[in-house]
């Protein structure tokens, strides 16, 4: 079985991309530094079982409660 190299490095590329968002997307919600989170998925995206563990730590990792100074703005 033959595996081209340009499709492979086309399916990592929309792989990060697609784990960058999802990555910020919890992030968002469980961590305090979400571009960080997004930036780690998209980095480990290029070995993507080590990405797909990544984001199950994130999604059963707890919410981080809002801060006063975050309320207070809405």
């Amino acid at each position: 079985m033959n595996l081209n190299a340009t499709l492979v490095g086309q399916f990592i590329f929309i792989f990060a991309l697609i784990m960058g968002a999802v990555c910020y997307y919890f992030g968002r919600r469980k961590t305090q530094t979400p571009v960080l989170a997004s930036l780690l998925g998209v980095m480990l995206s290029i070995i993507p079982p080590l990405s797909l563990v990544y984001l199950v730590v994130l999604v059963l990792k707890k919410d981080v409660s809002p801060t006063p100074a975050a309320l207070s703005g809405l």
